[in-house]
């Protein structure tokens, strides 16, 4: 009965940090300007960090997350149990990664001109939501998550997608 209570009390934590990243993240109209080089380097940035998240690059160099890290277009997310993290990308997409989690961002590129671009992460293990950006309103197609058994190509706007990271 407890074991229940906590797993209940735990989603509804996770749901409302969800809510309150989707809450602050400003739109891309009214974001405000950043450098073109910089903003070409990076995929976007980590808007929230409640425990114990990582960030690991492309060498598998681990590096405490916190708010207002940039993100690059190679970078693995791993959350820790009651940890979880909100990343806002350039197209405005939200991501929020759950508690125990590894989420790896393995594609992401964006032109802000013509709204064009293509995302791809793959979830290796616990839980994810997604709500999409710039690039899932004018192309959904572009937009794909990977767990160990199935890709997932997007038709909505707004999902979530959980794993138990078993192959």
């Amino acid at each position: 009965m407890m074991k229940k209570f906590l797993i209940a009390l735990g989603g509804f934590a996770f749901w409302g940090a969800v809510a309150l990243a989707h809450a602050q993240t400003p739109s891309a109209a009214t974001a405000a300007p950043t450098a073109a080089p910089v903003a070409e380097l990076q995929a976007g940035f980590v808007k929230s960090v409640r425990g114990n998240v990582q960030l690991l690059s492309t060498a598998g160099t681990p590096r405490a997350a916190s708010a207002g890290d940039a993100l690059t277009a190679v970078d693995r997310i791993v959350t820790g149990p009651d940890s979880s993290a909100a990343v806002v990308l350039r197209d405005d997409t939200t991501l929020v990664v759950g508690p125990s989690s590894r989420l790896d961002l393995k594609e992401f590129h964006f032109n802000a001109t013509t709204h064009e671009g293509g995302v791809l992460v793959s979830l290796l293990r616990g839980s994810m939501r997604m709500i999409t950006g710039l690039i899932g309103k004018t192309n959904p197609d572009a937009i794909r998550v990977e767990t160990q058994t199935a890709t997932i190509g997007i038709r909505g706007t707004d999902f979530i997608v959980q794993t138990d990271g078993q192959p």
